[in-house]
């Protein structure tokens, strides 16, 4: 099994810094060219299905790099992004910064510190449901032969890939945020993940 993990397309909301979560924001015309760009660099692999986060920014980005291809496109809520609840739709950059929580940056800078605001998810949940999906996916063997894409988010991302990477909590953005588009190839034998190319961007950046 070869599963190609990616991050969704920018949305204005990213080029604003604003924090997104589970807020339904879809794709710019950026994020739509930079998908597109990505699909040609990827139109060769043999997908042969395909999952998606079931917000629309993952889903539109999933249905453009699949392009024509006849597969499978299944949406799983397991790999939505993280909840920020109250945080959502605040900006959270170094410019400019609105959070109602005022340690809100704890999740980017000291993960191991950080506590969800309210109505929002821990980075433990988070990652117990998006590790579920991956665990049950790279188990199960009548997948053992196919070649699958997987479209989430930046924080859902490390959750999806915490069994291959084998991180402590506060090493949790080691390397950073994935950019946008970033394609992550991880090569399953016998249900044990190795990775064999981490956030490749095929766009100029």
């Amino acid at each position: 099994m070869k599963i190609y993990v990616m991050r969704h397309g920018e949305t204005a909301w990213n080029a604003e810094g604003k924090i997104q979560g589970r807020a339904d924001i879809p794709l710019n015309e950026n994020g739509r060219e930079l998908a597109r760009i990505t699909g040609e660099a990827l139109k060769d692999v043999p997908f042969t299905r395909v999952y998606t986060s079931p917000l629309i920014r993952a889903k539109e980005t999933a249905m453009i790099v699949k392009g024509d291809r006849q597969i499978p496109v299944i949406e799983d809520e397991r790999i939505q992004e993280i909840s920020f609840g109250i945080c959502e739709g605040c900006h959270c950059s170094q410019k400019l910064f609105d959070a109602p929580d005022p340690n809100f940056r704890d999740f980017f800078l000291r993960p191991e510190s950080y506590i969800p605001p309210e109505g929002g998810e821990s980075i433990e949940e988070m990652t117990e449901r998006t590790s579920a999906f991956f665990n049950e996916l790279i188990h199960d063997k009548t997948l053992e032969k196919e070649t699958i894409l997987v479209s989430s988010h930046g924080a859902a991302l490390r959750g999806i890939l915490a069994t291959v990477y084998q991180h402590d909590k506060a090493d949790f953005w080691a390397g950073g945020v994935y950019k946008n588009c970033a394609v992550t190839i991880v090569e399953v034998e016998n249900g044990i993940p190795k990775m064999l190319e981490e956030a490749k961007v095929y766009y100029t950046i």
